[in-house]
């Protein structure tokens, strides 16, 4: 993925790599093999992103005149954001974390500044997609003296600096180090205040990276037979994605037991017929992910394993009914687990039962602030986008998850994906 640093793996993508390490070169060549088989079948499918729009300039100036004015209701004179999707949001510079740091400074006036090495610079130049002064620092140079000296230019010495979230802690402490005296304070207000709400076009490549998935998924689930690994199965699902135009972020497949952990298991488990697969991906199209979970049996599903997934359907549809505007997001949450324990699920988050959030934030990141989960107060508002996820495990068994996502409007919250039908109907 473009908007994800090389240097921190998502976490699906350390547990299903971690997998195929365990089971031996066996498990890669064998998915290499199922894809490489199913080679004259993905020829067929088009590009469903070839007319996808990517973020423009205009787009862009009204970032950077939104958290300028985000950062005068806050007092915050400049905010100082490292390589990941917040700098691409805001800049369009595509970069990794090293030790050598590349920052932007956003000013409350005025264009930003990129610092970067000087050796770098052209490369970052490369992807820079607004104006803005570059600083370069060399080798045998303190990078955070360069932000310090921007700020001092700028006259934005004295006044609060925000820091993205995301920044480590050398930055912070460089920059505290370089301008004794400035006061340092979370950039929330502005970087959140910003990406929380998606525009329409942000809108629309989320839409077609879901699209994108929603169809890999109908191609992929009629090849999934008996005796495959859920590696095997996840190729087909990359392969699918890539064909129809795609970057695939992860295609989990998880079967039987290993379905009751939600990311997943080191175990190699094959399809076999009463067994639930369980599968979560996405994409991500012009730097916007989707992210959509399915479950159905292999064969015929036992009335326990159509009860729970029908449960789990149920309580989609409630978080669905209850994510209205002003609705504080942690409300969603407890609607679902007002539902689950009746039911004899829980308490809580324990199990039997739905461990984890009933959603996350999702955008440019796959997990983006802030979560449908207990406690969370941030209020829901139009354009912010949610998955909806609220799956039920039973550990030593099998697992349901339905994931669909939504964005919120003012007449209510619009699915990205319909939910599926039934378990038999899956996709």
């Amino acid at each position: 993925m473009t908007t994800r640093s090389p240097y921190r793996p998502a976490r699906r993508d350390v547990l299903t790599g971690g997998a195929a390490l365990l089971a031996g070169t066996g498990t890669v060549s064998a998915a290499a093999a199922v894809v490489r088989a199913a080679a004259p079948d993905l020829a067929a499918l088009a590009d469903l992103t070839a007319d996808a729009h990517p973020i423009d300039a205009a787009e862009r100036a009204t970032r950077l005149e939104r958290a300028q004015a985000l950062m005068r209701a806050h007092g915050i004179g400049a905010v100082l954001v490292e390589p990941g999707s917040s700098l691409i949001y805001f800049t369009g510079v595509r970069w990794g974390r090293s030790e050598r740091l590349t920052a932007a400074i956003l000013p409350v006036e005025g264009e930003p500044c990129v610092v970067t090495p000087f050796f770098e610079e052209p490369s970052v130049r490369q992807t820079l997609a607004v104006p803005a002064e570059v600083r370069v620092w060399q080798e045998d140079q303190d990078p955070l003296a360069t932000v310090a000296g921007f700020l001092r230019d700028r006259g934005l010495a004295a006044r609060p600096v925000g820091v993205e979230e995301s920044v480590r802690y050398f930055v912070y402490a460089g920059l505290a180090r370089t301008l004794p005296g400035a006061r340092l304070v979370s950039a929330n207000p502005v970087v959140r205040g910003c990406r929380m709400i998606k525009t329409a076009a942000e809108i629309a490549l989320m839409q077609r990276a879901t699209e994108v998935t929603l169809a890999a998924y109908r191609w992929t689930y009629p090849r999934v037979e008996k005796g495959m690994t859920g590696q095997q199965i996840g190729a087909l699902m990359s392969a699918a994605t890539e064909r129809l135009g795609g970057e695939p972020e992860f295609a989990l497949a998880l079967i039987g037991p290993a379905a009751a952990l939600p990311h997943g298991s080191r175990e190699v488990i094959r399809v076999a017929a009463g067994q639930v697969v369980l599968m979560d991906c996405g994409c991500t199209v012009q730097g916007y992910q989707s992210d959509v979970s399915r479950t159905w049996v292999h064969g015929s599903a036992s009335a326990e394993q159509r009860r729970m997934w029908d449960q789990v359907k149920a309580a989609q549809a409630l978080a669905f009914r209850t994510a209205r505007v002003g609705v504080a997001a942690g409300t969603v949450d407890d609607a679902v687990r007002g539902y689950y324990e009746p039911l004899g699920y829980g308490p809580g988050y324990r199990l039997p039962g739905l461990s984890h959030r009933t959603g996350h934030g999702i955008g440019m990141d796959g997990h983006e602030p802030v979560n449908l989960v207990r406690g969370e107060t941030t209020r829901l508002a139009p354009g912010m986008c949610f998955s909806d996820e609220p799956g039920l495990y039973l550990p030593g068994k099998f697992g349901v998850r339905l994931e669909d996502c939504f964005h919120v409007t003012a007449d209510g919250p619009r699915w990205f994906s319909e939910p599926p039908e039934s378990i038999e109907r899956p996709v």
